[in-house]
């Protein structure tokens, strides 16, 4: 039933992009999402703690042990449902395209098929094929369709459009190199029998590969997570993408890059995460590396995005910081930790998507202008106060308010990292603190500056149905995770205890 989650979405792409006309792709994209969103709960509802669910295994290319192989855990499965609200809101958010709005719906389609390609893959280069599909349409939808600021137009809009976009591709392919090469390391080292991941978490790969293909696969999955200082692509993408692409990003393909480093680097080479038995300024292990370099995303994109001038880069920074907590707790090696970096990965898909949809459709779309300095005297919380209501919630949220998913996820990594690196709990503090600083500036700037005695006063279009029901999706997300996690953390919690991830528990876990 999963496997018609991908199906269904290069079909829909398809029929999208052979749709007689722009209402018509617009209702087939969404009834397309909405498809996949109610496979995702039903598959959600009926699954069994601790289960693997074998969506589809037959042999793909025999002759390299190479296997057509879907199946789900819980932590996938969370990763699913994530996609399914996240294509669903970015639908709705997008009902206002007009420029080739059928070829606009068959990306967006291409890419959610993609990223649920490598949500369901259990044999690596199965992972590595979808994972190279979701890559393609990101580019397209950023070059083609991306927003610009109000100044940049003719040449210059479209030579910071393609610039995003090819930044973001090249990034993108460089990480995936690294990981094409540590898989072909990976089949050969293994005797290049399967690809599958059931055989290769029972594989028992030396130490010493294990200690230069864990760093290499890591890294190659961090860049697109957004891991300092391989994160520039990311605010500069998010900033020129069109808002749906901009969610989707956020939402979604970022949570590609960090799946990728616990489901593969991870899960695979645990042995990487041990002690090198030497010290390099003051650092022992490549998991002491990758905790530091989180540890500086979140306070380096939290102070960023408090200086920022441009409020779509103050979300796009604000990103790096969130992600950097997603890492962080994928370092702890605890259970918390990784349960709370698991349930990060769904909090900020929800949060920040919806950050983007205010910030780039709801002021964006209607005012021209992402300058905080030119919002301010234009008293946006009185002439479209739906908007400022629901960046008010997706800033608390977005903060770690109690209440909201944000709170129990970051909550859990701070926990995660105080039993296994308490000086880094307490720097990851200091990001928050100036997380809700950023937070604040960019909420009173925006929304309720003072009015000058020139400001704006004719009215703005207002908030349209298809964006209330969007934003009432993802705030309704981000509340019953926070007020009930254990419907999530009841999906995570006992993958986490699965064979699958034996190797951790053998070494540093907690």
């Amino acid at each position: 039933m999963l496997a018609w989650t991908i199906y269904l979405s290069f079909l829909g792409a398809l029929a999208s992009r052979l749709a007689p006309s722009k209402q018509a792709a617009r209702i087939l994209a969404l009834l397309t999402a909405l498809a996949g969103l109610a496979l995702t709960i039903a598959a959600a509802l009926h699954w069994q703690p601790g289960e693997l669910l074998t969506v589809a295994r037959v042999p793909w290319i025999p002759q390299l042990g190479i296997e057509y192989h879907l199946a789900a855990d819980g932590i996938s499965l969370t990763l699913l449902l994530l996609t399914g609200i996240a294509a669903t809101a970015g639908i709705l958010f997008s009902w206002n395209i007009e420029n080739r709005t059928q070829e606009f719906f068959a990306f967006f389609l291409v890419l959610i098929g993609g990223v649920y390609g490598v949500f369901l893959a259990f044999d690596l280069f199965l992972l590595f094929v979808f994972y190279e599909i979701a890559i393609i349409p990101k580019y397209f939808l950023i070059a083609i369709w991306g927003s610009v600021p109000r100044d940049a137009s003719g040449e210059k809009a479209g030579a910071q459009r393609e610039y995003a976009a090819m930044k973001l591709a090249l990034y993108s392919f460089a990480g995936s190199a690294l990981v094409l090469a540590g898989m072909a390391a990976t089949w050969s080292v293994s005797g290049g029998k399967s690809l599958s991941f059931d055989a290769l978490t029972r594989y028992p790969f030396p130490v010493h590969f294990q200690m230069w293909a864990f760093p290499l696969v890591f890294l190659g999955f961090a860049v697109l997570a957004g891991m300092w200082p391989f994160h520039t692509w990311a605010p500069t993408g998010h900033a020129a993408a069109p808002t749906a692409a901009s969610m989707l990003l956020a939402g979604v393909v970022m949570k590609l890059g960090a799946y990728g480093c616990l489901r593969v680097a991870m899960m695979l080479f645990p042995a990487g995460l041990g002690p090198w038995g030497f010290h390099f300024l003051g650092l022992g292990s490549w998991r002491d590396v990758f905790a530091v370099l989180a540890v500086i995303g979140i306070v380096y994109g939290a102070s960023v995005a408090l200086v920022q001038r441009d409020f779509k880069f103050v979300i796009g920074y604000s990103s790096v910081s969130h992600m950097g907590f997603v890492l962080l707790g994928l370092m702890t090696l605890t259970r918390i930790g990784l349960d709370g970096a698991v349930l990060q990965m769904f909090s900020h898909g929800v949060i920040a998507g919806l950050l983007f949809a205010v910030v780039g459709r709801m002021v964006y779309d209607r005012t021209h202008t992402r300058q905080l300095h030119e919002l301010s005297p234009m008293r946006l919380a009185h002439y479209i106060p739906f908007a400022a209501v629901t960046f008010i919630l997706a800033g608390m949220a977005s903060i770690g308010l109690p209440g909201f998913s944000g709170f129990i996820a970051e909550f859990q990594v701070i926990v995660g990292t105080w039993r296994a690196l308490p000086w880094m709990a307490i720097v990851a503090g200091i990001g928050i603190l100036v997380g809700i600083a950023f937070t604040w500036r960019a909420l009173t700037m925006a929304f309720f500056g003072e009015p000058v005695a020139r400001s704006h006063e004719h009215a703005l279009p207002p908030i349209t149905l298809p964006e209330k029901i969007a934003s009432l999706l993802l705030i309704a997300t981000t509340l019953v995770v926070g007020l009930y996690p254990r419907v999530l953390t009841d999906l995570i919690l006992p993958s986490l205890n699965s064979p699958l991830f034996e190797g951790l528990r053998k070494g540093a876990w907690r």
